[in-house]
């Protein structure tokens, strides 16, 4: 639960410079803006538009959206 709503908080993030996947759970009291690849080691930053790494890398959306408030 979530701010009284029941959310999903594995996310499966794809990095998009070698394809690399990786199960994470998000952070629910932050958005996160960096991510590291363990496997080429780019820096993931959030595309345009989006609020965090999640919402561009990620099989789910964060927290946040998933439970329609404003992201961080």
């Amino acid at each position: 639960m979530y701010n009284g709503k029941s959310v999903e908080l594995k996310s499966t993030l794809t990095c998009p410079n070698c394809e690399h996947k990786k199960d994470e759970i998000m952070p629910t009291d932050a958005c996160q803006f960096f991510y590291e690849c363990e496997n080429c080691k780019v820096i993931l930053k959030p595309k345009q538009g989006d609020c965090c790494v999640y919402c561009s890398y990620g099989t789910v959306k964060c927290p946040s959206i998933q439970t329609g408030e404003s992201c961080c």
